[in-house]
């Protein structure tokens, strides 16, 4: 993964901090902090919505949002990506199709026509499990293959290295190599960025793998993104395995090597090497 920012923004920055050991008095020091930067999605000249997002990889992420949010349909809906700077941030303009750029507008038209809490009750459920089609089953993984991938994944994970602050999403092939490592500070956001890479990458069959906990906006994206099998290092949410199995998804949890939790479909994993 490439470690260098999009931006004049840095990565990380040094900080001054003090540090107390058992009884012993404080002693200054010096730490190393990831950094966030709010980026606006820009679609056509609309602002959509602002993240914070670590500054690299930023074309990617725009890319991977904006399919994993259903805004684009497939990447040829999406012309062209520009990073800006802008005072106190940074905008992420996206030249989008037309009738793509109109189904967002009306999307928010509707949701701004709303009043009292906003989406509640039925209406919250209808936005919540935004209907996807059913994915395929042509992916099989062997569950041996997960251990290269855990063992390997945190050496590649040079912003967490650095910080101890920042999530990793990152695609494995089914024999357990590493292909890309996507960090950010945002869990949903890294995994946009590998879902940005993939689409423009002849990557092949493979599984992505979160450094972080299954939610349901996790569950949500994978498979909007055509990705048939997730693997998480903490836990799923309850409602990650309800989206998991209706959308046909294998979601796995608490991964270590040799060992994991399957949730949902396990009818895509072997248990012995292939």
């Amino acid at each position: 993964m490439s470690t260098e920012p999009d931006s004049s923004f840095p990565l990380h920055q040094h900080v001054q901090r003090w540090q107390w050991r058992d009884d012993k008095a404080l002693q200054a020091s010096e730490d190393v902090l990831a950094c966030e930067v709010p980026a606006a999605l820009v679609y056509n000249g609309l602002a959509h919505v602002v993240m914070m997002v670590s500054p690299q990889q930023l074309e990617q992420f725009a890319r991977g949002f904006t399919l994993a949010e259903g805004i684009a349909r497939t990447v040829a809906d999406i012309f062209d990506i520009e990073v800006r700077e802008a005072a106190s941030g940074i905008e992420i303009h996206v030249e989008l199709a037309s009738a793509c750029f109109a189904a967002l507008k009306e999307r928010r038209r509707q949701l701004a026509g709303r009043t009292g809490c906003g989406l509640c009750g039925v209406e919250q459920l209808a936005e919540v499990f935004r209907p996807l089609p059913a994915l395929p089953h042509s992916v099989r993984l062997a569950l041996p293959a997960l251990n290269q991938a855990l063992e390997s994944l945190p050496v590649q994970q040079v912003l967490s290295q650095a910080t101890g602050c920042a999530h990793a999403a990152a695609w494995l092939t089914l024999d357990g190599q590493l292909l890309q490592v996507c960090e950010d500070v945002g869990r949903h956001v890294a995994l946009d960025k590998l879902i940005g890479c993939r689409a423009l990458g002849n990557w092949g069959a493979g599984v992505a793998l979160v450094t972080s906990r299954a939610s349901y906006e996790m569950v949500q994206k994978a498979a909007a993104a055509g990705i048939e099998i997730l693997v998480a290092v903490a836990a799923p949410t309850a409602l990650a395995v309800q989206m998991a199995e209706q959308y046909g998804l294998t979601l796995l949890g608490f991964a270590r090597p040799g060992r994991v939790n399957v949730y949902t479909h396990p009818q895509r994993l072997l248990t012995e090497a292939v």
